[in-house]
């Protein structure tokens, strides 16, 4: 998810930079946007009458900075930095002090110390190479000061270990024009570039602890970044300076007031929240809730054609992230898109679980979500054919019902469509440093206790995938800057965060990232032992190039177990990016090829681009399936009457 969130983050700011010299509009509810989850989600469309959203809106503009520096601000401005300080440290561990909250970190260190412990073992192990490691650090800083020299009598000389073109942290012309800070940031890139390579050269380490070790090391890496801290960025050091220190003081007061509303612990602002809401100006699309139980709300939407197709279309988002994903804004909502081709498009919205719905396992959200979603639409419309697509963790899902299905002879699925999702695990993205019996176990401890797991687990989780992206860079311009987030409807739906049951979650993890029982073949799902070959119903298989929490390789890899008829897209992009691709925006591109045989390399290289988005290709893909049009389905029109209106209420629960 996160890769998702950092290509749509990078879009948008480069839309605030092109409108920031235009007065900005009075807008009490600016729009909404389109990662993750790991895994990521489905969502609902926006109304044809609403005028369209106006663009993310431009960070608030920084205090005009001082003509010099004001000695008595500055000093009265530091002791409120301090009294901020003691408040924030007060909100930490208030809560802790009544056992509100677990400390918790004392084993994530402990953890972290052990991992890396095994790589020191193989270079400590053996002198020679304890001194190969060290010779080659020391070799680098020797070269490095060299270079300093040279620069430090005026001589131009080649940077020893530049940062990164692409590196934003370092991005700014005085991190060059000093050579205290330039020696600062290349003596950063030479000591990250050598513990990666300690890793990396690390012999007789398995590749879980490996994969970890690397995890650890970019999460101390993005800690320990200069560009953190005002005394070693020259930037943030400037604008402190300029600003006599008002900029730390606002940011701690955003930093405690994040620490309240996370009770103790920190609830990262990455967009200004205030600014959106659903049914206002996000989640949009006209409909109706027709049905409600336990585990789901299902949503159908209004149409906006005289005909519609006669077979229905059902939408399974993750239940990791909440369903408006497909439907943030009229621009990019794929739901309003669909409708508007003339589908009768129904989403599920699942419950933000409590202890409640603790022993709701995977069975239960098959036979209350997949089936119940089904028995609905028939009430709903008549239909009992229908085509679904599933995103992410949904697409397992309504994998593992086809499976089912097929085994039992239902035939309400004629046609499946998976937007990144995997069904075979063997190589599963980035979330695998999450995954090993001792990790599953551990999360099953905590679940213990309320009967899920908090959302906010699984939103940190997919954050520290990209740490620098998605962590560092907002707590540097929130708390050190001071700057309040920018409204960016994308990272709003990002920070509205779900619960996952206990049940669910550890089968999940356990059937799925741990044992990859079901392309094994050995998966049992309500008394039935699953064979994806048995699914001979057409599958449109979509993958995104970047996407690093269903990585493309594996949802290759997985649509060759299917049983029938598989075209397999590649789309450009990440986890959200590579699905939430409007026509109307020539962003990404998508690829298509021969059915899924082979090596996944070989298949790339043959396929063929095109510009532009793969939704187009997916509608022709449906409308030649089933191309028989009746008049246009108004909900309530069925034997369900509607409950309320969408976006429903189970999407509104916060976690």
């Amino acid at each position: 998810m996160g890769d998702g969130i950092v290509d749509e983050k990078k879009s948008a700011k480069k839309a605030t930079k092109v409108k920031s010299s235009a007065p900005q509009p009075d807008v009490k509810h600016p729009p909404a946007a389109a990662p993750v989850s790991a895994a990521a989600s489905a969502h609902q469309a926006p109304e044809p009458k609403q005028a369209l959203p106006a663009p993310p809106l431009a960070a608030p503009a920084e205090p005009a900075p001082a003509k010099g520096v004001n000695f008595e601000i500055l000093s009265q401005n530091m002791a409120k930095f301090v009294e901020g300080s003691g408040r924030a440290l007060n909100a930490y561990l208030e809560p802790r002090q009544g056992a509100e909250v677990k400390l918790g970190l004392s084993d994530d260190v402990a953890d972290a110390v052990k991992t890396l412990g095994h790589i020191a073992e193989h270079w400590m192990s053996d002198p020679a190479r304890a001194m190969q490691a060290q010779t080659q650090l020391s070799a680098g800083f020797l070269g490095l000061w060299a270079h300093t020299l040279r620069r430090m009598a005026g001589e131009e000389s080649k940077p020893f270990a530049p940062p990164d073109p692409g590196d934003k942290r370092f991005a700014d012309k005085e991190w060059r024009e000093s050579p205290m800070h330039d020696f600062i940031a290349q003596a950063y890139k030479l000591t990250t570039d050598w513990a990666s390579d300690m890793v990396t050269g690390a012999s007789g380490v398995d590749d879980h602890t490996r994969d970890r070790a690397h995890f650890y090391v970019r999460q101390i890496a993005g800690a320990v970044s200069p560009s953190n801290f005002v005394a070693t960025n020259p930037k943030l050091l400037g604008e402190t300076i300029s600003q006599n220190g008002e900029n730390l003081v606002r940011g701690m007061a955003m930093l405690t007031e994040d620490l309240e509303a996370g009770k103790g612990n920190l609830k990262l602002r990455q967009s200004d929240s205030t600014k959106f809401e659903l049914g206002v100006n996000m989640a949009l699309t006209p409909g109706k809730v027709i049905y409600r139980n336990d585990l789901i709300e299902l949503l159908q939407y209004a149409p906006s054609t005289p005909e519609v197709f006669k077979r229905p279309l059902l939408i399974f988002p993750p239940w990791i992230n909440k369903f408006y994903i497909l439907d943030l804004n009229p621009e990019k909502s794929f739901v309003r898109w669909a409708v508007a081709q003339g589908l009768t498009v129904f989403v599920v919205s699942w419950v933000n679980p409590d202890g409640r719905h603790a022993k709701k396992d995977f069975e239960s959200y098959m036979r209350e979500g997949v089936f119940g979603a089904l028995d609905a639409i028939e009430q709903a419309t008549g239909e009992s054919d229908v085509t679904a697509i599933g995103y992410c963790v949904g697409g397992t899902l309504l994998s593992v019902a086809l499976a089912h299905m097929a085994a039992t002879g239902d035939k309400r699925l004629s046609s499946a469509t998976l937007f990144t999702t995997q069904v075979d695990f063997t190589d599963p993205g980035d979330l695998k440093v999450f995954v090993d019996e001792k990790q599953i176990r551990a999360t099953e401890v905590e679940m213990e206790k309320t009967g899920y797991l908090d959302g906010a687990k699984m939103a940190n989780a997919f954050n520290m995938l990209r740490p620098n992206d998605l962590i560092w860079s907002y707590v540097v311009n929130n708390y050190v800057k001071g700057i309040q987030p920018s409204a960016f409807d994308l990272l709003t739906w990002n920070s509205d965060s779900t619960r996952m049951p206990q049940a669910n979650h550890s089968f999940y993890l356990r059937n799925c990232y741990l044992e990859n029982k079901l392309t094994k073949g050995t998966m049992v799902v309500g008394g039935v032992t699953l064979d994806l070959h048995k699914v001979t119903i057409p599958i449109y298989d979509l993958a995104a190039r970047e996407d690093h929490i269903a990585p493309a390789r594996s949802v290759f890899t997985g649509a060759k177990y299917f049983g029938g008829e598989v075209r397999y897209v590649l789309s450009g992009s990440g986890h959200i990016a590579g699905v939430v691709n409007p026509p109307g925006k020539v962003k990404y591109q998508y690829w298509l090829g021969s059915k899924p045989v082979g090596e996944f390399d070989a298949w790339v290289a043959a396929a063929t681009e095109h510009p532009g988005s793969w939704w187009p290709d997916w509608m022709a893909w449906l409308r030649a399936q089933a191309p028989a049009m009746v008049k246009a389905r108004v909900p309530g029109d069925g034997k369900l009457t509607p409950l309320c209106d969408a976006p429903g209420t189970y999407v509104r629960v916060k976690a």
